[in-house]
Parts: C-alpha cells; structure tokens; sequence
C-alpha cells in the first residue's frame, strides 16, 4: 500500500521554477545534502541493522536537508528479497522513507545504482537498455511503478533519479576494457561480450523510458539522470571513437542530448577543480530550463590540499547557485578516504555545509 506518514500532507513540497530553479513549498530552493549511499542497503543486507534512523538523527543535528542514496540492490542477489518477498523488502525501504520523514530530511532515491544489476536479474546483455521492448526495460517500469505509487505521497522523497554514472560506461573506445564486474555468486553472468559495451544512444533511451515511466504517477517531481560530468572527450569517443578533447559546444551538445524529456534535470559529479565546464552546465541549464544538481562533489582524504579543494568546490556550487548539491559520502565505511563522520578529520564538511544550510533556510 502506498506510504504517507500520519503527520505528512502531501502539497508539492518539491517544484520546478521558472529559469531552471527548483522551490520548496513555492520558494526558490538551494540546498547542498550529502551521500547517504547505503542506508538501505544495510538494511537489505540485514533486516535488524536500524543505523539509517540514527544517521538521519545525526544528519538532522547538522542541519542537512537531504541525502541522495542506492534505493536498489547493488547485485542482482540483492533483489531476490524483492522477488521472493516483495512486502518485506519494502518493509525494509519504508523504514528509509518513515526515518526521513521523522527527522524532515528530503530524499533523492536512485533506483537503479549499478547498470549493470537489472540486465543481470533478468538474463540479458546490457545493450537491451536501448530496447524498449526488452525485458529489463520492463523489469525497469514494474520496479518504478512499485516505489513510485508507494511513495509519491511523502513530502521526504524530492526527487527521482535513474542510476549512477551510466554515462561514464558509454561509447568508450575501450569499451572490452571497462565491461561490468563478474562476481557468479553475486547473480552475474560468467562470461560478458561487446552486447554488455553501453553506448550513448543505448543510455539516453533508456533515461527517457525511466522518465516516462516516472511520470505516468508522478507527474510533479523533479527527474533526474544520475550521470556524471561527461568525460573530457565524451562527444569525440561517441562521434570518432577516441580521446581528443571536446569544445564547450561538443560538451554542451553532450548535456543537451542526455537529458531528454521527460528528463526535468540535468545531472552532474563534480570532483575535479573545473570551474570552466561548470559554468557551460549552467548555460545548458538555463538554456533548456532543467535545474542543476550536483549528485556528488567531493575531496579524498585529510591533506591541507584537499581540503582546500573541498572548500573550492562548494564555492564554485554556491556562487553558481546550483540548486541542489550532495557531498560525496556519509558514512561509508568501505571509503574510509571519502567517509565523513562526526569527530573524525572530515567532519568540517558537514559543519560547513549543514552551516550554509541552516544560514540559507527560507523561514
């Protein structure tokens, strides 16, 4: 049945404005969240680990708004809960959805993190993302129709995002090179072939058929890729096959065409000091009216020099007013250089951020 906490009444908390804005409760919206990567995962993994609520307790403390997280299994063995049990899986994703609604932190859900997770489930090669008649595809509206008509209602969930960085694996020159993890007792196939080599095309179709999916039940939210920035010569691997380095015009070219509508966003990671192609983003954005956000930004380790990298980023995402950003990650033990926690060297960038937020809050 569909999730709404007692206390939550459903009045388009999350909106699309004029000139590529987002608001919240009709005021413009900016925001900067963190990565909350695993919070379900946990869960699926072991029904009894409640840490998501106490992490949403201590986000809360911090004055951080929203968390963006994998709201899928990672490995096709992680859906067998979903296919053998379909009530206690989302027994689990509610726990996810009512903690954030206790602590009045928004949600961006990406539901299906790793590309490579649902071709596996179902048996096909990974080019069956650009059929919309495959099998995956198909599997790809059930899951949409079953989390979306659950949870539309939630003032917590912000919005919806497709996967994680499907755009780094496309028309790479070195496809055989970068083909999906094996792991047969992690529910992969034993063997891949160039049908697992995405390509462009293959993963703007099947962003369109997400977004289309999405909006047969929610016809509000703001929908988004989850890719990253595009590769320094994306639109050369895609058009000739190799690495020269794009213009601006062929990196714009790039963003236009990954996100098409019903796609309401355009997304981007960011972690390398480019001012330059963060500045043409905007211009796209502004251009095709889709708010930025920032799925992940982010500095690696505790040195003076990334920290200071740190610092550069979120200046660069707040005097471009990116309206949504997510630092990259909030407890995640298994990136203890990424990891931020209270009381630990990184702690400074939930200070920072959660600082920014409280200080920008519409009253």
């Amino acid at each position: 049945m569909p999730l709404l906490s007692a206390q939550s009444t459903f009045n388009d908390p999350i909106t699309l404005g004029p000139n590529a804005t987002i608001l919240k409760d009709g005021k413009s919206l900016h925001a900067i969240g963190v990565n909350f990567f695993d919070c379900f995962l946990r869960l699926l993994k072991n029904p009894d680990d409640l840490s998501c609520e106490s992490g949403f307790k201590t986000l809360s403390d911090y004055h951080i708004p929203f968390v963006r997280f994998c709201a899928t299994g990672f490995w096709p063995s992680d859906m067998r809960l979903f296919q053998t049990n379909r009530a206690e899986y989302f027994r689990r994703l509610d726990l996810v959805v009512r903690s954030a609604e206790k602590y009045n932190i928004g949600l961006v859900p990406s539901l299906f993190w790793n590309f490579s997770c649902v071709p596996d489930l179902v048996g096909e090669p990974m080019d069956q993302w650009g059929n919309p008649g495959s099998k995956t595809l198909n599997w790809m509206r059930e899951y949409v129709r079953a989390v979306v008509t659950r949870y539309r209602n939630s003032r917590a969930i912000w919005a919806w995002e497709f996967g994680n960085e499907f755009n780094l694996a496309a028309s790479l020159p070195n496809a055989k090179e970068h083909r999906p993890w094996i792991h047969t007792t992690l529910g992969t196939p034993s063997s891949r072939s160039n049908r697992d080599d995405l390509t462009f095309s293959m993963v703007r179709i099947a962003t369109g058929e997400f977004a289309k999916a999405v909006r047969i039940y929610d016809s509000r939210r703001l929908i988004v890729s989850g890719d990253s920035s595009p590769r320094l010569s994306a639109w050369h691997n895609e058009h000739e096959n190799g690495w020269v380095k794009d213009t601006k015009e062929q990196f714009q070219d790039i963003i236009e065409k990954g996100n098409p509508d019903p796609i309401t966003g355009i997304s981007m990671h960011v972690y390398e000091d480019d001012d330059q192609r963060l500045e043409w983003a905007v211009e796209v954005s502004k251009r095709m009216n889709k708010p930025l956000f920032v799925g992940e930004f982010g500095a690696e380790g505790t040195s003076p020099e990334q920290s200071a990298k740190f610092h550069r980023l979120l200046k660069a995402i707040i005097d471009y007013q990116i309206p949504l950003a997510a630092v990259w990650v909030f407890d995640l033990s298994s990136q203890p250089d990424y990891t931020i926690l209270p009381g630990t060297p990184r702690s400074y960038q939930l200070e920072e951020i959660g600082a920014w937020d409280q200080a920008h809050a519409e009253p």
